[in-house]
């Protein structure tokens, strides 16, 4: 294919305007994607002053970089809503403000897009790093399905790994979820209905790098909000009631967040509805250890703080 035909991309990257070295790095590494066709990166402030000195980090008419002030409400959903609809392009992907796109990243998932036309959207592996070490995340699938995302949440499909065709963006898929309670999971959410409308197809490899360390995610500790969206999660799609293992999963986060939050009764419903589904859900027996004061919930906290889970 020649580089007039190749499709345009829009990276949309959100940043509250904290991590100026990190955005940086995030916009440097699109900018010097292989990728043969043009690239904007339009970076997103939501509530914060735009930096405009980004945009000397752009190279060239195929490499634009432009900066925004969101013009929606608050929010990673709202402010990556923002930037798709301040693009034009093609294809949409997006990167964590300190995240980074690894060579090659884009050149494939284009590739897979162009071979697979039935497909909505591409996801790709990624290379965390934590605090002193690094780990490798890699779907063994060539597709993510509407099924795999109701047994799992498919963390080898990070949202900085999304590319998306604008069309679905923009009709039949939708854009992030305003509506989920305090934005949590929206990239879950999303995964959910591009795979229910047409394949997520996954190329194994990696080409995103993730940087959990010295992260402190917006939700850690702010389990009424966690709570709340799992709830509205299973009432929005009631296919999780078919999966056994998914809605325990999703249940039992729902009973942890409620015991953390010292809501001993209804802790111990969602937790029975997790047994229910799946005895091997781990949470319901954490739930009850809790409830019988075998454990504290500073200890639980503490353990989940240092797996890196908010729930």
């Amino acid at each position: 294919m020649s580089e007039q035909r190749l499709p345009s991309v829009a990276a949309v990257i959100c940043t509250r305007g904290d991590r100026a070295e990190l955005l940086r790095e995030a916009v440097d590494s699109i900018v010097h994607q292989d990728y043969a066709g043009p690239i904007t990166i339009m970076v997103v402030f939501d509530r914060a002053v735009p930096d405009e000195s980004l945009t000397e980090l752009g190279d060239g008419p195929t490499r634009e970089v432009r900066v925004m002030l969101s013009d929606r409400p608050a929010g990673s959903s709202a402010c990556r809503n923002a930037g798709i609809l301040a693009t034009e392009s093609d294809l949409v992907g997006f990167c964590d403000d300190d995240d980074s796109w690894l060579p090659g990243k884009l050149t494939a998932q284009v590739a897979e897009l162009v071979r697979r036309p039935e497909a909505g959207s591409v996801a790709c592996g990624a290379v965390t790093i934590h605090d002193g070490w690094t780990s490798e995340c890699v779907w063994d699938k060539p597709e993510i399905t509407f099924s795999d995302l109701l047994r799992s949440r498919v963390k080898e499909a990070s949202p900085s790994s999304f590319v998306v065709r604008r069309e679905l963006l923009l009709g039949s898929v939708g854009m992030f979820s305003e509506e989920i309670p305090g934005g949590f999971a929206e990239d879950y959410e999303i995964l959910l209905r591009m795979a229910g409308h047409s394949p997520v197809v996954y190329v194994r490899q990696v080409g995103v790098q993730v940087r959990v360390q010295g992260r402190t995610s917006h939700f850690t500790g702010n389990w009424a909000v966690i709570a709340e969206a799992l709830e509205w999660l299973l009432a929005e799609y009631p296919a999780f009631s078919g999966v056994r293992r998914g809605y325990a999963r999703l249940a039992g986060q729902i009973a942890l967040s409620k015991g953390m939050l010292g809501e001993r009764r209804e802790s111990l419903r969602w937790a029975s509805r997790a047994f229910r589904a799946s005895p091997l859900e781990i949470r319901s027996y954490v739930v009850a250890a809790m409830a019988l004061h075998a454990v504290s919930r500073s200890w639980v906290l503490a353990r989940l703080t240092a797996a890196g889970a908010t729930s």
